[in-house]
């Protein structure tokens, strides 16, 4: 076997080949944007540069064919309150061998090793967690746009390499086309909370994107600044960068914020799934592509929604804001009945609130990913998010 480091526009192209071989015979796999992969390794695209690097390796068998691939980075940033150089391993793609698995993840962990770093997570995204993140190990049905689909082989690939479970990632599935009626008991809510006249409810415009980006940053670092202090901040240029990227497919109307005095406390973002599109193009944005991507847009294709991101405030969590942003994106369904399906993708096993939220309004589990984390440095101690979690706040 060869591992040759991804540095020429040959090299990037073998990357991205890597994975249309080893999936070419599934169904479920839907190919990711090229150019949505690449920018995330380009520096004048992905904030993480600022304070980080990465690098790309694809592997080769003896007769030459592409076997295997993976990336290293690590974002200083990340490293924060627990003084624990983190880097991670991603899009890592391999054939059912644990040698070669073996030599892409001693590769990759080698060169972290010498850039500092004392534990790997993986497989992670170099950048925000919403996209690319985690191992499938449950539920293997058709993945929603940024989630990751694999061989299910590749669980056991990580754990006799020595990956351990750092936290699980959850996901959830609503057919909303039973859907009928807003539940009585989240009416109730929404009545209690609109009669208290506190809150604004406002739905996401492009006319206004500069102010929502700022909006969603802020409710989003000071919600995820609750859980953990090391978590990687959301970088308004990167939102930025996404809008751009998602507006020919977004809906404003399934973008929620609620205002408290005209400050963001609580936001719902939900993204139609692009995937139901992106399986007829398999990764190229030619001409071509581009005219069957816009005819699939306008014969409403999409039929699906992923919900990215959730949060609200610690200080107004338990006031019925969730209730009354549902209640909005009931409305938007009613009027839009070619939405049939919504994955509420992912929520950690270290937040439970969420997880109840989920199942509250009719959620049902669908899939499960893992974040694993390895021990480059066998001194360090070995503990799962959750557990990180409650010795942080102890300490504050």
């Amino acid at each position: 076997m060869e591992i040759c480091e991804v540095r020429s526009k040959k090299g990037k192209q073998q990357f991205f080949d890597v994975a249309r071989q080893l999936y070419r015979d599934d169904t479920v796999w839907v190919c990711p944007l090229d150019s949505q992969i690449e920018s995330i390794f380009d520096p004048e695209k992905n904030s993480s540069f600022k304070n980080g690097n990465a690098r790309r390796w694809v592997l080769k068998d003896d007769a030459g064919e592409l076997i295997g691939r993976i990336a290293g980075f690590y974002n200083r940033d990340r490293m924060g309150i627990n003084k624990k150089p983190a880097g991670g391993v991603g899009f890592f793609e391999c054939i059912n061998n644990q040698d070669a698995a073996n030599l892409l993840f001693d590769t990759a962990n080698n060169w972290l090793r010498e850039c500092g770093m004392k534990v790997v997570d993986g497989p992670v995204n170099f950048g925000t967690n919403d996209s690319f993140w985690g191992l499938l190990v449950e539920g293997f049905t058709h993945p929603g746009f940024g989630m990751p689909y694999n061989k299910p082989y590749f669980q056991k690939l990580f754990e006799t390499y020595g990956f351990r479970d750092y936290f699980d990632q959850l996901s959830y599935h609503i057919d909303i086309s039973v859907v009928k009626e807003f539940p009585e008991r989240f009416e109730k809510i929404v009545e209690w909370v609109s009669r208290k006249g506190e809150y604004e409810f406002r739905h996401f415009t492009f006319k206004e994107a500069d102010r929502f980006v700022n909006d969603v940053v802020n409710a989003y670092n000071t919600t995820w600044a609750s859980f953990k202090e090391d978590y990687i901040p959301l970088d308004p240029d990167d939102w930025r960068e996404s809008l751009r990227k998602t507006k020919p497919f977004m809906d404003e109307e399934l973008i929620w914020f609620a205002y408290h005095h005209n400050k963001p406390v609580a936001f719902f973002i939900i993204l139609p799934d692009l995937n139901q599109i992106l399986k007829h193009l398999n990764g190229k944005m030619t001409p071509w592509n581009i005219l069957k991507f816009m005819y699939y847009t306008r014969k409403h294709e999409i039929t699906r929604m992923r919900a990215m991101v959730a949060g609200v405030l610690p200080k107004y969590q338990n006031r019925g804001l969730e209730s009354v942003i549902f209640k909005r994106l009931f409305e938007v369904f009613q009027r839009k009945p070619y939405y049939k399906e919504v994955e509420l993708s992912w929520v950690g096993d270290f937040n439970p609130k969420m997880r109840a939220i989920y199942e509250a309004i009719g959620g049902k589990p669908a899939k499960k990913h893992i974040t694993y984390r390895y021990m480059l440095d066998p001194k360090v101690p070995f503990k799962r998010y959750v557990d990180e979690i409650i010795e942080v706040r102890g300490q504050l």
